[in-house]
């Protein structure tokens, strides 16, 4: 069973807001299922919770307009930032770092205390890179 849609990973409130066309080209819709099918998907079936997934693709306008960098996996469909309400979110971070393969995975927190997961898969090329305490800017 799939428990996230494509279009998940394509809404973006600041898009819809700033009328910005955050649709992906057929390579970054192919990484988007890779990202749902080998990292988000099983580990939404191993917590049985639901995950909110905030950011996913985003086209290059949209990404400047969220101070993006300019070499985010997001720009390729390869990653997804989400959260898990009501749950213990360091606990999903420790299992997917433990248990599944992934390109990069890290624990953020920004300045004002709010705190994500960012995952991203690159098929046959992960890096297996987690970092516990990333602060973003």
């Amino acid at each position: 069973m799939l428990f996230f849609k494509l279009s998940e990973l394509i809404h973006s409130d600041t898009a819809v807001a700033n009328n910005i066309n955050n649709m992906p080209p057929i390579q970054a819709l192919d990484c988007m299922l890779d990202v749902i099918y080998y990292v988000l998907n099983p580990a939404r079936t191993h917590f049985g919770v639901p995950f909110i997934v905030t950011s996913g693709y985003r086209c290059s306008q949209l990404n400047t307009k969220v101070g993006g960098k300019n070499t985010s996996q997001h720009l390729k469909g390869q990653a997804a930032d989400f959260v898990v309400k009501g749950y213990d979110l360091h606990k999903v971070f420790e299992w997917i770092r433990d248990n599944l393969e992934y390109d990069q995975l890290l624990f953020e927190r920004d300045s004002k205390g709010n705190i994500w997961i960012h995952v991203s898969f690159v098929r046959g090329k992960n890096r297996k890179q987690a970092i516990d305490n990333y602060k973003v800017k």
